[in-house]
């Protein structure tokens, strides 16, 4: 399955210390992931993306992401390593695709963008070829249009621009987003479950503005984990000894740096927190974080007895996650505040 990292920064970040540098950088994670398992497609070798937004946004071209994506093997080409040496950005999505649906091609590489906004997910949309139909026909030509490619993840978008008051505004509230993620996550719940799926949707889905960000661990059920999602924040992220190993600093309490990962950029263990299942990320334009639980039948309050019933296994059956070689970079999952 895929794996994403996302940054935003109070000041622009070279693109080369998320993607190339960390020994556990987003392109390593592609054929050394920790945290997943998939006996059926062992590496994310099905391309990859990377988008940012322009420090000094041009008033010509607008605020709208930069976005470069392939079908090689993010470990495999030279352009990403070139460009990754020569970009910074106060904000970055990347992305490492194994397939599951759609084809291998460049249409179907993450991030997806449409006007100012870019989207990723790391998951699956239950029994899709059963509710594509249905799912297309409910959208207005706006989101129909956009897509371009056959992936759920990108269908899920379009219905994501669906739920917004206007896909094509400069600008949006956080307010708006958050709304149309929750209102995207129900939607598709209500077509898998008019299809009669017997399995459950594991949507992590994060989107951008170039100014919030939110990020969902979702999966719709109330007895499994979602697949992996992790946050680190701090004042510096940085090279601590030669090889590639990367640590967060904290110090003081300014939160200059946020990044949220499918899985943790570094073996620090005290500079990630996991994020609890079912559970949304918001970060605000002002560098403000909240992690909001997304409240409907699948939701289970952590002091409920049901909640240590959670199992991965439907995870690792799926190829997300790995108990035999998972990083275990803190303890149990802890709130952001």
């Amino acid at each position: 399955m895929c794996r994403f990292v996302i940054y935003k920064g109070t000041a622009p970040v070279q693109l080369s210390h998320l993607l190339t540098r960390p020994c556990h950088s987003i392109i390593n994670q592609a054929f050394d992931s920790r945290l997943r398992l998939d006996h059926r497609r062992p590496m994310n070798g099905d391309g990859f993306g990377v988008g940012w937004y322009d420090c000094q946004p041009d008033d010509e071209l607008g605020y709208q992401p930069c976005i470069f994506t392939s079908i090689t093997p993010a470990w495999n080409n030279v352009n990403l390593q070139r460009l990754a040496e020569k970009i910074k950005s106060p904000l970055v999505f990347g992305h490492v695709r194994a397939t599951t649906a759609g084809s291998l091609s460049l249409d179907n590489c993450h991030p997806f963008k449409h006007g100012k906004l870019m989207w990723m997910h790391n998951g699956g949309i239950a029994d899709f070829p059963r509710v594509k139909r249905r799912l297309q026909a409910d959208l207005p030509d706006v989101a129909f249009n956009m897509v371009q490619g056959n992936t759920d993840s990108e269908w899920a978008f379009a219905v994501f621009l669906s739920k917004l008051p206007n896909p094509n505004a400069y600008t949006f509230k956080t307010q708006e987003l958050r709304q149309a993620m929750t209102d995207t996550i129900a939607h598709i719940n209500k077509l898998t479950e008019e299809a009669g799926s017997t399995e459950p949707s594991l949507m992590n889905f994060c989107v951008t503005d170039g100014q919030s960000v939110i990020a969902t661990r979702y999966i719709s059920s109330r007895t499994d984990e979602a697949a992996s999602l992790w946050f680190s924040s701090g004042t510096t992220f940085s090279e601590y000894a030669e090889g590639g190993h990367y640590k967060m600093s904290k110090e003081d309490k300014r939160e200059n740096i946020i990044m949220i990962a499918s899985e943790p950029l570094t073996f620090e263990r005290a500079d990630w927190m996991e994020i609890r299942t079912n559970n949304m990320i918001v970060i605000t334009p002002k560098m403000n974080v909240l992690q909001i639980p997304i409240m409907d039948k699948y939701y289970v309050h952590p002091s409920h007895p049901d909640a240590q019933l959670r199992t991965s296994n439907f995870a690792q059956e799926k190829g997300f996650l790995n108990p035999h070689q998972a990083v275990s970079p803190g303890a149990a999952a802890v709130a952001v505040h």
